[in-house]
């Protein structure tokens, strides 16, 4: 499982640099998602995206005594969710580490340095093209459409983002 995720990032990791390189943004695609080979993220991640575990329900059903709930689904998530927070907070070319939660509880969304609204772009593509294989330039535009309710940024961000895609308002 730690290989096959150690794998995958390499993987990911390139085709970002890639992608950073035709925007002129190699430092940031040499440096991109290093904070992926602390253990503190590889290890969650692999378990998650690459490991087999029980469902707690399907433990506790079978025995009483000796319960193991360390590697459940329930724990790997957990600690999965961890570590992707880690990972906003630890990497600038997340739209989710732009985003500032006020007292009151509303949100601002903070307007990104280029040099990270263009990783995050880099990212998108590379991360498509790490998992499908496919260097169809359109995956990425219509992976965003699906996801662009979901995706909160500065308007100016998206502006950028959208016309980089060539999406029609």
């Amino acid at each position: 499982m730690y290989w096959k995720y150690f794998k995958y990032v390499l993987r990911h990791k390139w085709f970002v640099f890639l992608e950073c390189y035709k925007m002129n943004q190699i430092w940031r695609g040499i440096t991109h998602d290093l904070s992926k080979f602390r253990l503190d993220e590889f290890i969650p991640y692999a378990r998650y995206f690459y490991g087999k575990y029980p469902d707690i329900v399907d433990i506790l059903d079978k025995t009483q005594y000796n319960l193991n709930l360390t590697f459940t689904k329930q724990m790997v998530q957990r600690r999965f969710d961890v570590a992707w927070l880690k990972h906003q907070h630890r990497n600038p070319h997340h739209w989710q580490h732009w985003i500032l939660q006020e007292d009151d509880g509303d949100c601002k969304y903070l307007i990104m340095h280029h040099k990270y609204y263009k990783e995050m772009l880099a990212d998108w593509k590379g991360a498509g093209r790490a998992i499908t294989g496919s260097k169809d330039p359109n995956e990425c535009k219509n992976w965003y459409l699906k996801n662009r309710d979901k995706i909160k940024v500065h308007s100016a961000v998206r502006t950028w983002i959208e016309m980089s895609l060539k999406i029609k308002s």
